[in-house]
């Protein structure tokens, strides 16, 4: 795969600040309406379900104005001029359909999408080695397609750490459509899940997170990211070089119609790193990891989701 040398961010500090804006979100939407839009989409299909879709983004369009300022601030770094109304309205169509798109993935109707892979022979490498391994993704398209591919793949497991609570409600949904369909979820904020994390590293399973979120008064180090400084946390790569395991990163882009593309980059291996290397290589594999994540916006600049100032100083 091409390499985006020219999205190289320039390292700047390691920053500590306050609560992190995103953890005090309170999770839209009620549990009725989900319940209903799941009940239309399984007995509809895809196609005739779909539509309810404008509805719902026309309604964060319209009724969500914190969530529409932060998406037309990225926007607007992301393309280099400022988003006009149909640009903003498909940002948010497009989260709405990854969304809905999850009902039919966890159910198991991957007949459904047209589905391409590229980078998959690093998680074989990885898989083949038998040490686990962690997959760094983002709030850039869907999670959700990437483990429904995984979960095709004979001996791969995957348990992702994460903070739950601000997608209770779909993530209770989507158990109850398939308990089965799910990842093993390692909650992040609890004493014991550095230790989970290990346990499944050594059973040969991979951890997927999410690194591009901080809390906010944890480590970070600070980058330019789409032309402003921005605050990646440490503590994921921080993870993978104590374990002493190889890092890949990982995105599910929607690309339009019922197309995803899925795309796999070996970011870094610690597995045999030095101790006196170490922290070199950590702020090495934190600026690759927001290099592609950049780079990834720009090729599929509506996928990114995470909706609030990201770049907050």
């Amino acid at each position: 795969m091409q390499s985006d040398l020219s999205s190289k961010p320039h390292s700047l500090t390691v920053a500590r600040q306050g609560t992190a804006e995103w953890i005090t979100y309170r999770e839209r939407g009620s549990m009725t309406l989900l319940r209903i839009m799941t009940f239309l989409s399984l007995r509809c299909g895809r196609r005739i379900s779909r539509g309810f879709l404008y509805l719902i983004a026309a309604y964060f369009f319209v009724f969500a104005p914190t969530v529409r300022t932060h998406a037309r601030a990225y926007l607007r770094r992301v393309l280099g001029r400022d988003p006009g109304a149909a640009e903003r309205f498909r940002h948010l169509l497009c989260f709405a359909t990854t969304i809905h798109d999850r009902v039919y993935l966890v159910r198991g109707r991957f007949t459904v999408f047209d589905i391409c892979v590229a980078g998959v022979e690093c998680v074989t490498e990885a898989l083949q080695r038998g040490q686990g391994a962690f997959l760094m993704g983002s709030h850039l398209g869907s999670f959700e397609v990437i483990h429904s591919v995984g979960r095709t793949q004979p001996g791969l497991r995957v348990a992702m750490a994460m903070y739950e609570d601000n997608a209770r409600k779909v993530n209770n949904l989507l158990a109850a459509l398939n308990p089965a369909a799910l990842p093993e979820v390692i909650p992040l904020g609890r004493m014991d899940a550095m230790l989970r994390i290990r346990e499944d590293l050594d059973r040969g399973m991979f951890v997927g997170m999410l690194a591009d979120r901080t809390l906010g008064s944890e480590d970070a180090r600070q980058v330019m990211f789409l032309g402003a400084p921005a605050r990646f946390p440490s503590g994921p790569m921080r993870a993978a070089a104590l374990m002493r395991r190889p890092v890949i990163f990982m995105a599910g882009l929607y690309c339009g119609g019922n197309r995803y593309r899925i795309v796999f980059e070996q970011l870094a291996d610690f597995s045999a790193i030095a101790p006196a290397a170490r922290e070199a290589a950590i702020d090495a594999a934190i600026d690759r990891y927001a290099a592609r994540l950049e780079h990834y916006c720009r090729t599929a600049p509506f996928n990114w989701f995470n909706f609030f100032d990201f770049w907050r100083n």
